[in-house]
């Protein structure tokens, strides 16, 4: 009888340019890993599922490769790469439809094709941002430089937002529901220095200084300077209710959490708790945060009907008078589009840091 022929588990992942194979063979010596006509070949002794034995197989791949393949040993599998001819996402590793039984997913490293295209362009980015910084000065003092300036900005952002939150946590337990009629008073210089600064975030998002977003930076710094400069700063009836405690008490609830993240990201720190707390707390506090900028909108459209500010009326021969609150009402169905906006951004981050892995098929 002749012998059984052997295979090991062997493991695929792809990107556009590569392949990656993981054989699971310990204690590997003297591999046979060649590739001919396309097929990938295959033979090693080595400790398997069978025990120590000699596994072999051979793979037809779906199009074509170089004939280099560049292998590396480890104690416990053997680490396969191969180039394809042509940069492109192939839908599947073999020639052959049906998936060999010794064949799966490297779930490792395996990538979606749009995770992959994103990962090649933010390689490129790097590569192009590199040789732009080389051509400017010397890449490491430009670097360290940026991430002194970020660092900064968001410590002084964290120093801020805090003392927001401190001082109405401090007032609530000392005054109770009294403090709330109080905030704006207490804390709107504060909370006017923070904001205004936080116009360089979107300014630095359009520079390119950092990668987010340059849409959901713009809205929420337009979102919450419209709430705190037209509604509370502008009406001196809304500086005295209570929603103006809720509202502060939830931004600088925020931001708390976001701004020392930033700062620990600077330098190139990972604090899990923290971490967790940015990708997570946004999901009870931003929907409650814009919920309470709603209910200061309304209560602010009577206040701006009574007072007239910023009402006005059309020329002749229209001759209609323009309440604000009709831009008031307005914004509030936009405040929830930007709602909505932020919150796929946000969720969208999430699901990269935490999300499962997807179950793919050969």
């Amino acid at each position: 009888m002749e012998n059984q022929v052997l295979t090991p588990h062997v493991y695929w992942a792809q990107r556009h340019r590569e392949l990656y194979l993981r054989v699971e063979l310990s204690d590997v010596q003297n591999p046979a890993i060649s590739i001919t006509e396309n097929v990938l070949h295959f033979k090693a002794q080595g400790h398997g599922a069978k025990g120590d034995n000699v596994y072999e197989f051979h793979l037809e791949f779906l199009d074509l490769v170089k004939p280099e393949p560049v292998y590396k040993l480890t104690q416990r599998q053997v680490n396969i790469t191969v180039q394809k001819k042509v940069s492109h996402w192939w839908e599947r590793l073999t020639k052959q439809e049906k998936r060999p039984l010794f064949l799966a997913p490297d779930f490792d490293r395996w990538l979606d094709e749009s995770d992959a295209e994103m990962e090649l362009r933010a390689k490129e980015e790097e590569r192009l941002n590199k040789l732009r910084l080389e051509s400017q000065g010397s890449p490491e003092t430009l670097t360290s430089l940026k991430k002194g300036y970020l660092f900064m900005y968001n410590f002084v952002q964290f120093l801020g937002f805090s003392w927001i939150f401190v001082n109405l946590t401090v007032r609530f337990f000392l005054l109770g529901k009294e403090s709330f009629y109080d905030t704006f008073h207490s804390v709107a210089d504060m909370m006017y220095f923070c904001q205004m600064l936080a116009a360089v975030e979107t300014i630095n998002a359009a520079a390119g200084v950092t990668s987010s977003p340059v849409i959901p930076c713009l809205l929420q710094l337009l979102g919450r300077n419209f709430i705190l400069f037209i509604i509370f700063g502008t009406m001196e009836e809304m500086q005295n209710k209570a929603v103006v405690f809720f509202v502060f008490y939830l931004w600088s609830t925020i931001e708390i959490v976001r701004y020392p993240f930033y700062m620990l990201s600077c330098i190139d720190m990972d604090w899990k708790v923290l971490t967790w707390l940015r990708y997570t707390l946004w999901i009870p506090l931003y929907p409650l945060g814009c919920l309470a900028e709603a209910i200061s909108v309304i209560q602010s459209i009577p206040v701006f009907n009574e007072t007239g500010r910023f009402s006005f009326t059309l020329p002749y021969p229209m001759k209609i008078k323009v309440r604000f609150s009709f831009f008031l009402q307005i914004y509030l169905i936009m405040s929830f589009l930007g709602l909505y906006i932020n919150f796929r951004h946000l969720y969208k981050q999430r699901r990269r840091r935490y999300g499962q892995k997807k179950k793919k098929l050969h």
